[in-house]
């Protein structure tokens, strides 16, 4: 059966992209200049074994709910399903795509989605703290810990030693302690499978402090947390080259440059984005020291803003996919999730999968492959 539908068109439109490939001074610069939108296509295409009498799949679709740094102008999907169709996680607002195969045969999928992207950058230069200013509701869920996040014992314990170190008293000042701490004693492990797995407890109790985007940016959410500040992991994507460095960025294949980034929330002003996991990787593979001037230039940028070569999919924690899924939780919901007789496909082995992942800039009325 074939089938196709629609999530979410809103809108047409297109902008260029230019490329560098490493680290120029010119780049940390901070612009005042209208936002400027790229367009990019990203898609997923999916061919699940046909071993099994039932096949389902979950894939992360990029966030729906638009800000000034990213929207959505449409989804669109095709394939041999016995069922397929565009959705929400469970008991959240983020989208997701989910499909099931009856019985035997082909069990393919694609999944296309429109994004329009633009940096984003915070100026905390003129910011004071109010004298009295509540947390919105929506924001103190973020104040709570996790399985894979916990916010008492040592996590707490590190959290006010750091504070008391720095000499650090209001929420940006404990934030930007915490920041500079976790680039200080964090290093990025390029052979870690996948972006990690984010234990903070785990990671603080053994001092193993070694891991990928995941694993910082969870270290930093957690002291965050246990510190009164709110904040958030977002789960995404790279799709496009970076302006910033080499190792930031990915074009075209995509299927293994999922990221995820952090931020934290001020009262009074808002969400904060920060991305400590970029510095230590870009230490870690130019093999540069956190003394270098091009480091301490990074470690300024990434503090209050994204480069946005990268599409958010959502911000959940201990996932479930619904009663159809055998996988009970999941710590986030980053990769493509499949399940065949409710035995899970390995989500960090796209050729095995199998499923591959693309981006496009689209320029005009075409892309950019």
């Amino acid at each position: 059966m074939k089938r196709r539908d629609f999530f979410k068109l809103i809108g047409t439109g297109a902008a260029g992209a230019v490329l560098y490939p490493s680290i120029s001074s010119s780049v940390f610069a901070q612009s005042s200049a209208p936002a400027k939108w790229r367009s990019y296509r990203l898609s997923y295409e999916v061919v699940l074994p046909s071993a099994g009498k039932v096949a389902r799949l979950w894939l992360p679709l990029p966030d729906t709910n638009d800000t000034d740094y990213q929207f959505t102008q449409g989804s669109n999907w095709n394939g041999s399903t016995t069922a397929g169709g565009f959705s929400v996680v469970p008991d959240t607002r983020f989208p997701m795509f989910h499909a099931t195969w009856q019985g035997s045969g082909e069990r393919s999928m694609k999944v296309s989605s429109i994004i329009k992207t633009a940096d984003r950058s915070i100026d905390l230069q003129h910011y004071r703290a109010p004298a009295s200013a509540a947390i919105p509701q929506a924001v103190k869920q973020y104040l709570k810990p996790s399985k894979q996040i916990p916010i008492d014992g040592i996590v707490k314990k590190t959290a006010l030693a750091i504070a008391q170190q720095a000499g650090a008293k209001t929420p940006l000042q404990q934030a930007r302690a915490i920041y500079d701490w976790v680039i200080d004693n964090a290093t990025f492990d390029n052979n870690r499978r996948g972006q990690g797995w984010g234990d903070v407890q785990n990671m603080l109790a053994k001092d193993d402090l070694n891991g990928k985007c995941v694993d910082i940016h969870a270290l930093f959410v957690g002291l965050a947390r246990a510190s009164g500040i709110p904040a958030r992991q977002k789960y995404g994507i790279r799709i496009n080259d970076s302006v910033l460095n080499k190792h930031l960025g990915k074009f075209g294949d995509v299927s293994r440059a999922q990221h995820c980034r952090a931020e934290f929330y001020l009262a009074g002003f808002g969400w904060v984005p920060v991305d400590p996991a970029d510095v230590n990787e870009v230490m870690a593979l130019d093999m540069l020291p956190r003394n270098h001037e091009l480091i301490a230039q990074l470690r300024e940028k990434l503090f209050g803003s994204w480069e946005m070569n990268w599409v958010a999919f959502n911000d959940s924690e201990n996932v479930g996919l619904g009663k159809t899924s055998a996988a009970g939780r999941l710590p986030f919901f980053l990769y493509p999730h499949a399940e065949i007789d409710g035995r899970q496909q390995d989500s960090l082995e796209p050729e095995t999968f199998s499923y591959k992942i693309t981006s496009a800039a689209l320029v005009g009325t075409g892309a950019k492959l």
